[in-house]
C-alpha cells in the first residue's frame, strides 16, 4: 500500500514540475524573449527595400575603372504568386518554358514574402510589357538595382568583381539577404563596406487578405539608403593598358610603385580578362569558363598570390644583410672561377671579370660572390652553430619585406616563403648542417618565394635607401582629398642607409655596362639587377627590379614572365617600356615594343 502511495505523489510532483517548466517557457516567449513576437509581426508586415548605387571607383586621373548602371531584376514573392501565362513570359525572357518554370519552382520553395530574384538585367522591352500588364503578374514585381560597369576593361584582377551573396554570408551578416550583390575579390571585397553603401528599407502593414493597408507606427523602422562612397586610386589607367598590352599571351605579373607613397601605378597579372564578364546574367556562365582554364588560371591573382624563386634579384637582399653585420664591405673581393664548388658540384656563372666586390658582384649578377657572403654571414664563428647564422640571415630577409605580408589593401595576399632554420632541420634529419646544404636560397633559388609585389617593394626600399610604406591602390575614399588612413607610416629598414648607396651603384653600372643594360634610356638614370629563376623542368622565368631616376625616384618596379628565359629577354624590355612609358609618356623604341606585344610565351 506504501509503495503504491508512494508512486502516486511522485506522479503529482512530477507532473506538478513539468507544469512550472511549461509555464516559464511560455512566459519567457511571450513577455520576454522578442523573437516570437518578431516572427509573428514579420508574418503581417511587408519590407520593401531600396538599393543604394555601388560607389565608383576612379584611377589616378579620375577617369572611370568601375562604375555602376540602373537595371531592372525580375522577381517574385512566394506568397503572393498566382498563375499566369508562363509560356508567353518565358518567350519575353527568351528561355524555354522549363526553364522559367524551374526558376520558378526553386524560388517557391524559399517561401516568404520577400523577393527572390529569378532574372537579371532585363531589356527595356520586356520592362516596359512587364509595367504595362502589371495586373496580369500577380506577385512578381520588377526591382530596380544597380549593376557593375567597366568601361576600360582593364585591371580585372585588383578591381575584383561583385556577385550574389552566398549563403555563408547571410549567416554571418545580418546587413545582406537573398539576392544582395556583395564583392568578391580585389577591391570590390577589400572595400566592401564602403563601396556598397546602406540599402533603405520602408515597412508597410498586410492584412489577412495580404493587402498593404499602411505603413509599420508612421515609418517607425524605416530607413534611407546611403549610396556606397567612391574610392580614388593610384592606378595610371594608360600604364596599365600598356602593361596588359604587353603582357599580352604570357603568364606573369608587373607591379609599379611611386616610391615616395607606396601608392600602386600598376598592377598587370597576366593572363587577364574583361572584368565586364563577371557582370549580368552571363555572369555564372563566363565565371565557369574563366574557372575551367586549368592551364593558365585567367582569375588567379600572380602578382600577390603567386609565389616565385626571385632569382638573382634576392641577390640584394643577400648582400644588404652581410653588410649590415659587417661581415663585408666594399673593399670584400671573392674571386669566381666560373661558379661556386661545393663539393662535386658547381653552381656555374656566366663569364664576367673577376674577382668581385659587392658592386661588380651586382653589375655582373655574380653566383660566386653570393653563395660566399651567404657562407660568410651563416656559418660565421660569431654564431655558435650556422643555424643561428641562418635566423639571424632571415630576420633581414623578413624586414625587407620577404616571408611576410606587406598589407596591400587585395584580399588574399600571399606572403611568400622563406624557409626557417627548423624547417631545415626537418627537411635534413640534422639541426648540424651548414651553409653549402642550403646554399642556393642565397641566389633567390631552392625553397624561397617571392611574389611579384613583394620585387617591385625591394626596388621601392632601394629607390628610398632604407624605408618603404606599404603598397597600396586607393589613395582616397569618400572624396579626393580624403587620404586613405590606412597607408600613412613610414616602415623604416634595419639597414645602414649607407649601405644602399653601393647597392645602387651595382644596379646603375648593370644598367650601363652590365647585365641590364636593356634598361637604358636617354638622359634618364636607371638603377636595375636581373634575374633568371630556374623552373624545372620548364624554362626558366624571367624576372627584373628596377627605379628610376636614381636621383629623384618616381616609379619602382618588378616584373616577372613565367618560363621566358633570361631577365634580359622578357622581363626586362617590359620593365624598361613601362619605365620610358612612365616617365616621358613616349615610347620611342617601337621596335622592342612590337617585339614584347607579339611574344606568345603561353604555350612554351
Amino acid at each position: 500500500m506504501r509503495s503504491y502511495e508512494n508512486r502516486k505523489w511522485f506522479f503529482i510532483y512530477f507532473f506538478i514540475f513539468v507544469f512550472i517548466i511549461l509555464t516559464i517557457r511560455v512566459f519567457y516567449i511571450q513577455i520576454i524573449n522578442p523573437t516570437y513576437k518578431t516572427l509573428a509581426e514579420q508574418n503581417t508586415l511587408r519590407y520593401v527595400y531600396e538599393y543604394p548605387q555601388r560607389g565608383t571607383i576612379y584611377d589616378a586621373e579620375g577617369r572611370l575603372l568601375a562604375w555602376w548602371r540602373p537595371v531592372y531584376n525580375l522577381s517574385i514573392i512566394p506568397f503572393e504568386l498566382e498563375p499566369f501565362d508562363t509560356i508567353k513570359l518565358a518567350n519575353l525572357l527568351e528561355l524555354t518554358q522549363e526553364q522559367l518554370t524551374s526558376r520558378i519552382e526553386k524560388a517557391k520553395k524559399m517561401g516568404g514574402y520577400q523577393p527572390i530574384t529569378i532574372y537579371e538585367d532585363l531589356s527595356d522591352f520586356v520592362v516596359s510589357y512587364l509595367y504595362e500588364h502589371e495586373s496580369e503578374y500577380k506577385g512578381i514585381l520588377l526591382e530596380k538595382r544597380f549593376m557593375r560597369d567597366y568601361p576600360l576593361k582593364i585591371g580585372a584582377h585588383f578591381l575584383g568583381y561583385i556577385s550574389e551573396v552566398n549563403p555563408k554570408k547571410l549567416e554571418e551578416d545580418a546587413y545582406y539577404r537573398m539576392g544582395d550583390y556583395i564583392g568578391v575579390t580585389g577591391l570590390e571585397e577589400f572595400y566592401e563596406k564602403e563601396l556598397r553603401g546602406r540599402k533603405g528599407v520602408k515597412v508597410y502593414v498586410a492584412d489577412v487578405h495580404n493587402r498593404i493597408v499602411g505603413r509599420y507606427q508612421n515609418g517607425l523602422l524605416d530607413s534611407s539608403l546611403v549610396n556606397g562612397k567612391n574610392l580614388y586610386t593610384s592606378i595610371d589607367a594608360d600604364l596599365q593598358s600598356y602593361g596588359e598590352d604587353l603582357m599580352n599571351n604570357k603568364r606573369g605579373a608587373i607591379v609599379a610603385i611611386n616610391p615616395k607613397t607606396g601608392e600602386i601605378i600598376t598592377l598587370v597579372s597576366a593572363p587577364s580578362y574583361d572584368p565586364n564578364l563577371l557582370t549580368g546574367r552571363n555572369r555564372s556562365m563566363n565565371y565557369l569558363m574563366l574557372s575551367n582554364d586549368v592551364k593558365n588560371h585567367p582569375l588567379y591573382n600572380r602578382a600577390t598570390m603567386t609565389r616565385y624563386p626571385p632569382g638573382s634579384t634576392f641577390k640584394i637582399v643577400n648582400g644588404l644583410a652581410a653588410l649590415q653585420e659587417n661581415f663585408i664591405n666594399e673593399k670584400t673581393f671573392f674571386s669566381c672561377y666560373g661558379g661556386y664548388r661545393i663539393a662535386s658540384h658547381t653552381i656555374g656563372c656566366h663569364g664576367h671579370p673577376s674577382p668581385t666586390n659587392i658592386i661588380s658582384a651586382i653589375q655582373y649578377s655574380c653566383n660566386t660572390y653570393f653563395c660566399q657572403v651567404f657562407k660568410v654571414f651563416v656559418d660565421n664563428k660569431y654564431f655558435s652553430k650556422s643555424s643561428i647564422g641562418y635566423e639571424r640571415w632571415r630576420y633581414y630577409v623578413n624586414s625587407l619585406g620577404f616571408g611576410v605580408e606587406l598589407g596591400i589593401d587585395l584580399p588574399n595576399e600571399y606572403g611568400g616563403f622563406v624557409p626557417t632554420a627548423e624547417y631545415y632541420n626537418r627537411l635534413k634529419g640534422t639541426r648540424n648542417w651548414r651553409a653549402d646544404g642550403v646554399i642556393s636560397v642565397a641566389i633567390g633559388q631552392g625553397e624561397i618565394g617571392a611574389t611579384p609585389l613583394q620585387l617591385a617593394n625591394l626596388a621601392t626600399i632601394i629607390a628610398n635607401r632604407g624605408w618603404y610604406i606599404p603598397p597600396h591602390i586607393v589613395r582616397a575614399v569618400g572624396h579626393p582629398d580624403s587620404l586613405n588612413k590606412r597607408y600613412n607610416t613610414k616602415i623604416v629598414v634595419p639597414i645602414n642607409q649607407n649601405y644602399f648607396d653601393l647597392i645602387i651603384e651595382g644596379m646603375e653600372k648593370a644598367v650601363t655596362a652590365g647585365t641590364a643594360t636593356i634598361a637604358m634610356l636617354p638622359e634618364i638614370r636607371v638603377a636595375a639587377k636581373t634575374g633568371t629563376a630556374q623552373d624545372p623542368p620548364r624554362k626558366s622565368h624571367s624576372v627584373f627590379i628596377a627605379f628610376a631616376p636614381v636621383d629623384n625616384p618616381k616609379i619602382a618596379i618588378g616584373v616577372l614572365v613565367e618560363n621566358a628565359g633570361w631577365g634580359a629577354s622578357y622581363a626586362g624590355p617590359i620593365a624598361s617600356l613601362m619605365i620610358e612609358k612612365y616617365l616621358t609618356d613616349t615610347v620611342k623604341r617601337i621596335d622592342l615594343e612590337n617585339r614584347m606585344k607579339a611574344a606568345e610565351i603561353l604555350n612554351k
